[in-house]
């Protein structure tokens, strides 16, 4: 294994556990320690850019260009995963079935329509 692969594995290991202990300290009332989960969820997002930035580093990659399809890509990630989890919710927690499966569908399209905006469409 190379040096920069498991070095990336191990920041990318606690990031994720700072994040998603954050995210558990925040939504699980029971815990009374909101705050503190928010520090903890920011903490881990900022471990997760810095893994990505020291990754590129040893591999010797260019910096990532921000440009107009990369913004219109990230948020439709992030619009298609939010509004799949909201019809989870209403099926799973609402108990509102059909709004609820036609959010997930809505939200699965739009994740659908990553692969041609990432990969393009070829003959």
């Amino acid at each position: 294994m190379k040096k920069s692969i498991f070095i990336t594995m191990i920041l990318t290991t606690i990031s994720i556990i700072f994040f998603s202990l954050g995210m558990c300290m925040a939504l699980i009332p029971e815990w009374h320690a909101f705050r503190q989960g928010i520090v903890f969820g920011v903490i881990g997002l900022v471990l997760g850019l810095v893994t990505i930035i020291v990754y590129r580093k040893m591999t010797n990659k260019t910096p990532i260009e921000i440009s107009g399809r990369m913004i219109l890509t990230v948020i439709a990630g992030i619009l298609g995963t939010l509004i799949f989890g909201c019809g989870m919710c209403f099926t799973m927690i609402w108990n509102n079935m059909i709004l609820g499966i036609i959010l997930g569908l809505v939200g699965i399209i739009i994740l659908l329509m990553l692969i041609p905006l990432v990969k393009g469409i070829e003959d």
